[in-house]
């Protein structure tokens, strides 16, 4: 099963992420090249969302505090030159980087999830960040036509941070009580429960697993568990037991 990492080895992979990103936007054929994982953008528009979310998060660490209303991000806009631009993204993932440092991992600040399981800080803040870059340098490749497979550590952490951080919730479920079960291949199986509490989740071993029913089950590696989550595959590429319209009912938010 997983555990979380600790601060640094999260902004060694932001770090690293960020790397692969750029070297995707450098191999793309054109800046101009569609995202097919994120209609109607541009892997232009793609570069500007990721460093600018960058510099958003890097103020928010450094400037607010919990409960604090949302700050407004600073309206810069990335370079289209395809150097500049990598340029940009760099001293973008930089500034996260060393505001992340700076803060350390136990300063409160603004975030926009609820802080049941995922705390509003700067380890919640660098776990966020991780796999929004994991998941959008993919998208990049995407888009440059090369994409490939999540790395497994990176993308082990991204399911349990995507569970804990968007799907833990107190808003009620409208539906009938439900439990969904995420096995990922030799990596670890976490459960999904819906009910008039709202949503949270559990690990599980294979044998709590294997004595309990859930009402669905999916099955895939840990990088097809990642980018099912992320709406990056079709829900038809993994192997579905139970309810096979759970899963559609839980990525539309009921």
């Amino acid at each position: 099963m997983t555990e979380q990492f600790s601060f640094p080895a999260l902004l060694q992979m932001i770090d690293e992420r960020s790397a692969a990103f750029r070297a995707a936007v450098a191999a793309a054929p054109s800046l101009d090249a569609d995202v097919p994982s994120c209609p109607g953008w541009t892997l232009y528009d793609l570069a500007n969302h990721l460093s600018e979310g960058d510099r958003f998060w890097a103020y928010i660490v450094l400037n607010t505090a919990p409960g604090d209303e949302r700050p407004s991000k600073d309206g810069k806009t990335a370079p289209r030159e395809r150097e500049a631009l990598i340029a940009w993204l760099a001293d973008s993932t930089e500034q996260l980087i060393n505001a992340l440092r700076e803060a350390g991992p136990d300063r409160g600040c603004w975030a926009w999830w609820e802080p049941l399981a995922s705390p509003h800080t700067g380890a919640g803040v660098a776990r966020r960040r991780v796999p929004e870059t994991l998941i959008h340098t993919y998208d990049a490749q995407l888009a440059s036509g090369a994409p490939q497979e999540l790395p497994t550590t990176e993308a082990v952490d991204a399911i349990e941070e995507f569970l804990a951080t968007v799907c833990t919730v107190t808003v009620p479920w409208p539906h009938e009580p439900a439990t969904m079960d995420y096995h990922a291949e030799g990596a670890g199986i976490w459960r999904q429960t819906v009910d008039a509490g709202g949503s949270r989740f559990t690990r599980l071993t294979a044998a709590e697993a294997a004595e309990s029913k859930p009402t669905a089950a999916v099955y895939g590696t840990a990088s097809e568990m990642a980018l099912l989550m992320y709406m990056r595959i079709p829900n038809a590429s993994l192997r579905m037991e139970g309810d096979a319209d759970l899963l559609q009912r839980l990525q539309n938010g009921g």
